[in-house]
């Protein structure tokens, strides 16, 4: 893991963001990416050059925001760009090579029931790109027990399981397996793969309507610092992404970090 991305929104958890991203990119010598995306709307014939002041005070408030934490050597690089959120995203994940993008749940709201907002959400729900998201006022600490909640543990992507890999063995991380049996199974579901069977310490088995109901069933039994899922059409979060906000109340695990996979298959 080499490169990691960090969007930077308003909200008020954005400097111990920042810091658990800078201590994350250093336990694997990682550069980081501090980036803040905009897009401006104007009227025809307005004559002041908008971009060019919004470009230069985002740049100017990503500096200072960097300037306010202890970077710990790690090299920090601040960018801005102008465009849609999601495709903007997307496009510098690709030209930067980034193999994470870590998220704080809500970067702009501040009502205490959303557990992610709009913008998280969108990136979440909307792109391919492995993901971290941290809780507010989460302080960085090394990982030592990781579960990974699965439906389906069948895998045709290359490389989708390298997020986790890198974390565990970083950490010497213990990572717990629950399978979890819904109405949709399929036979050979619950076949692992030899690089996924090689990293499992322990298999718990599960049946419930939805993973996400299996995880809120089994998650205190196993007491993770970390929660792995994988993005799916129709998966772990399906329950939770009708919209982009996503509610605390519906996701009971938001104190600890959930690594989010692209998709296995």
């Amino acid at each position: 893991m080499k490169t990691i991305l960090v969007p930077v929104g308003s909200s008020k958890n954005a400097q111990s963001h920042l810091q658990y991203a800078v201590d994350f990119a250093k336990a694997f010598g990682a550069r980081l990416y501090v980036v803040q995306i905009y897009n401006v709307y104007t009227k025809a014939g307005t004559m002041i050059k908008v971009d060019d002041i919004i470009e230069r005070e985002s740049k100017e408030f990503l500096e200072s925001h960097v300037a306010s934490i202890n970077t710990k050597g790690v090299e920090v690089i601040t960018k801005t760009f102008k465009g849609k959120l999601v495709d903007t995203i997307e496009k510098i994940s690709k030209a930067l090579d980034v193999d994470l993008i870590i998220l704080e749940p809500r970067t702009n709201s501040i009502k205490e029931e959303v557990y992610l907002g709009k913008t998280s959400g969108k990136i979440v729900k909307r792109t391919q790109i492995p993901a971290l998201i941290v809780p507010e006022g989460y302080v960085y600490k090394p990982i030592v027990k990781i579960l990974v909640a699965l439906k389906s543990a069948i895998i045709r992507k290359q490389g989708v399981l390298n997020p986790l890999t890198a974390i565990k063995n970083q950490f010497k991380a213990v990572v717990n397996m629950l399978l979890v049996k819904t109405p949709h199974h399929n036979e050979g579901d619950f076949e692992l793969n030899d690089n996924l069977k090689a990293m499992i310490t322990n298999t718990t088995y599960s049946e419930s309507p939805t993973t996400f109901q299996g995880v809120l069933e089994h998650y205190k039994n196993h007491n993770p610092d970390l929660l792995c899922v994988v993005r799916r059409h129709r998966g772990f979060f399906k329950k939770l992404w009708e919209d982009d906000v996503i509610l605390k109340k519906d996701f009971h695990s938001s104190k600890i970090p959930v690594l989010v996979l692209s998709g296995l298959k």
